[in-house]
């Protein structure tokens, strides 16, 4: 089976970039995937791409060596598995709050006996392999969003989930849960400590770490502070600087 290079970069012990795709277009997500990042992941739950999008978009992201990401827009295991039959080669899982919460999004990603995955890779196994459904298992990495009161405290239980192998804070929602007004890569001191809270409970259960960042900077820090994975920038809210440094640019000539 193709081997999941998310998983190689942790095992070397170097942090891994991951790119956003909001735009429901295989064109995009091609040219976003030949860029170098390490991971891109197709957003189901808050951009633009439907099920019906997904495998031209996985498709395009496979052209490369980059490895197919998608954040799911609910903990469905019947969605799970779609993604995962599609070429996914892990998942993002949004608003897990409880043990509970993330034992059914591992068993949805895990095949029988350790799981509940339903047999039937169409794309997945002529993109990862004849035998695919003997090493699914090793390869696909599931990961749980951390952004809600319950979910911070149930942390210890989440991160204690046989088969989870990673946290991802969603900033966002988290700032909703600590009563902050969410904004781009928060430098507010709660937010930052709650983010190293969750960072510390998921090492101290032999998990990884993610944080979804916006700007070259903030990620930069995330590394430094030990995240293991950072999502660097997405190709909306890139499309949409480019373009207003180009006005800006050409307002300035013009002065």
């Amino acid at each position: 089976m193709r081997s999941n290079k998310i998983k190689q970069m942790w095992k070397e012990g170097k942090p891994v970039t991951l790119g956003w795709i909001s735009i429901a277009n295989s064109f995009s997500a091609e040219v976003m995937a030949r860029q170098g990042f390490d991971a891109l992941c197709i957003d189901l739950q808050h951009g633009t791409t439907g099920m019906s999008d997904l495998v031209s978009m996985l498709q395009a992201v496979s052209q490369t060596d980059t490895t197919p990401v998608v954040r799911v827009p609910w903990n469905d295991p019947a969605m799970i598995m779609k993604a995962l039959d599609f070429g996914a080669y892990a998942i993002i899982v949004p608003l897990v709050s409880s043990a509970e919460d993330a034992a059914k999004a591992v068993a949805a990603c895990r095949y029988p006996p350790t799981g509940m995955r339903s047999s039937g890779p169409v794309r997945a196994v002529h993109y990862g392999g004849a035998d695919y459904v003997a090493k699914a298992d090793e390869e696909i990495i599931i990961m749980a969003m951390i952004e809600t009161k319950e979910g911070l405290a149930n942390l210890d239980a989440i991160c204690a989930t046989p088969g989870l192998d990673a946290l991802y804070i969603g900033p966002a929602d988290l700032s909703f849960a600590l009563g902050l007004t969410p904004r781009a890569d928060n430098t507010d001191p709660l937010h930052l400590a709650t983010c190293d809270k969750v960072r510390e409970a998921a090492h101290r259960h032999g998990k990884k770490a993610c944080m979804h960042c916006m700007s070259a900077a903030f990620a930069a820090g995330a590394i430094k502070r030990g995240f293991d994975l950072v999502m660097l920038t997405s190709d909306l809210n890139s499309m949409v600087a480019g373009a207003r440094r180009q006005l800006d640019d050409l307002k300035a000539a013009l002065t």
